[in-house]
Parts: C-alpha cells; structure tokens; sequence
C-alpha cells in the first residue's frame, strides 16, 4: 500500500515505523519545519532540549520498547526527581509521603488524608466505575475539607481554569496510577526517565528508519485538503514552500491533526464532525529561561495559588546536569489556557513582565540579571478537556470515510496525552490499517 500520513509528532512517526517495516511506502507530511511534535527541540547551550518539559514515567511501556527496538534502549536514564508545592505563601516539599506529614500548610488530619487518600485513588482498579463524577466532585466528597482546598482545588483550577469542574473522575485517577507506578523504595521517591541526547534521540532513529525502508517525511509541508472519491480517501493535498502545491494518491490516509483541525482539511458526515468539534482543547504557553543560577532545588514546582499567573515551574537542571546546556539552570514556566486567554495573546516580553515578579516568591534573592536567554513557544492544541461519560464520546479511529482514519490526543483515554501513549496510538493505528487492508483482501477473494 502506499499511505500518507498527516503529522509528523509522535503518532504519526510511530505509525509510519510500523508501516514501512511491513514493506508499505509511506509519506508523512508536517506543516512545521521539524518532527517531533511537541516532544521536539531547540538548541540550547549547544544540546537539543524540547520546547516542552518532557520526562517519562517507568511503566511507559510502549516508548521504551519502542526505544529497545530502534536500539537506543541503554540512553534512557533514570533520576530521582523531586517535587515541591508552592501554597499558603510558601514552598513545601511534597517528594515522599512523608514530606506530605511535614505539610505545615494543612491540619495534620488533613495531611494525613491527604496521604491515604492518594493510596486510596491507588487502589481503585476499574475507572469505569468513575466516569460518571467529576474529579472536582469526587474529590470534594470523599477528601474535602483543607486537603482539597489548599491543594487539589487550585491545581485543577491551575491545569483547567474554568473548566476545572467539568473534568472527568478517570482523568484523575490515571494521573495517580502514573506517579505511583514511578515510586521506587521504602520511601517511594519517584523515578523520572530522560533520554540522554533529549527525545531527539527517538525521533531521529525513527526518521532514520523510516526513511531506510524508502519512506518520505516532508517538513514545512502542510496538508490543506485529503481527496475523497464516493465516500473513499484517495489521496492528499499539500503546499510545500519549496515546490508548490503537491497531489498525490494513496491507498489510504491516517491524519494526527487536532480534531478542531481535521474538517477543515475533509468534509465529515455531521455526527462525526460533532463529536470533533465538542471536544474542546486547552492552549499551552511555554516560558524557559536560561539562568546564572538554580532558582529552587525542586525538578518539578506544583503551584496551587491563583495569584500566581501560571501553574507550574519545572526546572530541567535540577534533573539533568547542566553541564548539557553550557552550565546554564533551564527552568520552564508553563501554562494551559483557553485560546481566548489574554495571556495566550502576549508577546514574550509582555509574558515576562507578567511572570518575573512572581519569581521571588520562590525565591527572595531572585532577579532579572540572572536571566541568561529567554525562549518562548505556545501551543493551540496542548490539552484536551475530558469530561464525564468520555468513553462514549470519543470519536473512531476509524473515519466515516473509507480507507480515512484519525489519531490525535483527544482520543487517547483515560491516560492523559503524552509521548508515550501517542506513541502507542500510533502503533495501534498501523496495525489497525494493515488489519482492516488484510480484511479487505478476503473480503475480495
């Protein structure tokens, strides 16, 4: 078969990998000039290091055995990471369970329900069971009082903003599953995977691959419309900046768009298209800084204070030597926004004279002369928001258009999105196409 493919981030790749090594040529077409989505890189202090903070867990299964299988398995390392939570004016260490004992911001019954209560969440083994709560709800009533309050409540809001009340309970609990998975030891400190040379390391293995078995991967090349022949996708329509507008036929399509993006590129039947449009995606702004100096000795800061305008600082060199970026400290300040957020429209000078000020609360001898370079990236598709019943809103892999089929992270449930369960879908979608190809064929005979 011949295949294109739209997206060159983690699905798209993934897909395209399995493909070609059962012998398909496969082109893949990304409307920006680099691969890997939003797992990709900018250089700097001479090392690759992602536009957004990226880690992995140790039951990401299907990007390890990924990695084993491209043979970079032994660049993957493990660190201890550790985790602060800024509320009440104040820092708190929150890395182990018995940091959360030590949380002086709560009663300590509420500390001490704040600790069962994760163990709790733990244990729950069907999310199912959940799908019909909110997290907002489930968590008032089985945790409540100052736990919820002073943590949970301002870091739902924090990730979701107005919609932090319409999140689905299974949202939730996946997110414990992954950090308790992580837990290592008596203590339990979480163990964080980065991949030695960044994630570039994977995804340049997979080009490289790809690209062996006589597969395409055409950058800076956006596809602005999938041909569709009596209700059958039949090729692809790109504009690339180099040659111009590019027709091409395939035997079948697999486009890894957002879904807000995907009719725009092909006409859906409207119940389909419903289902697309309902999902509504948070934007992502992603502030980092090249430092003198370490601003905190936490990796990762949870901020659960509505003053603070952005909702988390995670500082890669507190992780990862600093040696790798010219002995700069790399912090991230990130955010999740609605795309009529006002701040999703400031400049990066604008972003920074809203942010710097707040940096002192984390640490008092701050300023802005530490300030080394600034980088600035921002996302319009960066978090799907997952409501109640999700399961049953999701919409197919399998498009109502023959041989048309769609990928994207608002269809990856009840795990949040992340590398390693795109690259699962993306998987998933290849063996999906060459199943329903094999059908087909008997189907013929």
């Amino acid at each position: 078969m011949n295949i294109g493919i739209i997206g060159a981030g983690a699905t798209g790749l993934a897909a395209a990998y399995d493909l070609s090594a059962k012998g398909h040529k496969v082109v893949v077409y990304e409307s920006a000039p680099f691969i890997g989505g939003q797992a990709s890189t900018i250089p700097v202090g001479g090392s690759p290091l992602e536009r957004g903070y990226h880690h992995l867990f140790t039951n990401d299964k299907a990007i390890l055995d990924l990695m084993d299988e491209l043979g970079v398995g032994d660049t993957m390392k493990w660190y201890p990471s550790r985790v602060g939570t800024y509320t009440s004016g104040k820092v708190y260490k929150t890395t182990t369970a018995l940091d959360l004992l030590r949380l002086g911001a709560l009663p300590i019954l509420d500390r001490i329900r704040l600790g069962l209560f994760a163990l709790k969440v733990k244990r729950i083994k069907d999310w199912r069971d959940l799908e019909d709560q909110t997290a907002d709800y489930w968590l008032r009533e089985r945790l409540g009082g100052m736990a919820y309050e002073k943590v949970w409540a301002p870091l739902l809001k924090g990730k979701f903003g107005d919609y932090y009340d319409q999140i689905g309970m299974p949202w939730f609990w996946s997110k414990i599953q992954t950090r308790f998975a992580s837990r290592q030891g008596i203590r339990g400190r979480e163990m964080l995977g980065y991949p030695d040379g960044s994630f570039d390391t994977i995804f340049d293995e997979l080009k490289n691959a790809i690209e062996s078995r006589y597969g395409e991967i055409h950058t800076s090349t956006p596809v602005v419309k999938v041909d569709v022949v009596d209700g059958v996708a039949k090729g692809l329509v790109a504009k690339s900046t180099s040659v111009g507008e590019i027709r091409k036929d395939f035997d079948c399509v697999l486009s890894t768009v957002p879904s807000f993006a995907f009719p725009e590129l092909v006409e859906l039947p409207d119940d389909y298209k419903k289902r697309l449009t309902e999902v509504h995606y948070l934007a992502a702004v992603v502030v980092t800084l090249e430092l003198s100096q370490p601003l905190t000795d936490f990796y990762w800061m949870n901020i659960a204070d509505s003053e603070v305008p952005f909702l988390g600082l995670i500082e890669h060199t507190n992780m990862l030597p600093k040696e790798w970026y010219g002995s700069s400290h790399v912090l991230y300040l990130t955010n999740y926004l609605d795309r009529t957020d006002p701040i999703y429209n400031m400049s990066q000078d604008e972003l920074l004279d809203l942010y710097l000020p707040h940096l002192t609360k984390f640490n008092p001898e701050f300023d802005r002369s530490w300030i080394k370079e600034v980088h600035y990236n921002a996302l319009s598709a960066a978090q799907p928001v997952i409501g109640t019943k999700y399961s049953g809103a999701i919409a197919d892999h399998r498009t109502p258009l023959k041989k048309l089929y769609l990928a994207n992270t608002t269809q990856i449930y009840p795990e949040d999105r992340g590398t390693n369960y795109s690259i699962q879908m993306g998987r998933g979608l290849a063996a999906t196409i060459l199943g329903d190809e094999q059908q087909n064929w008997r189907n013929w005979q």
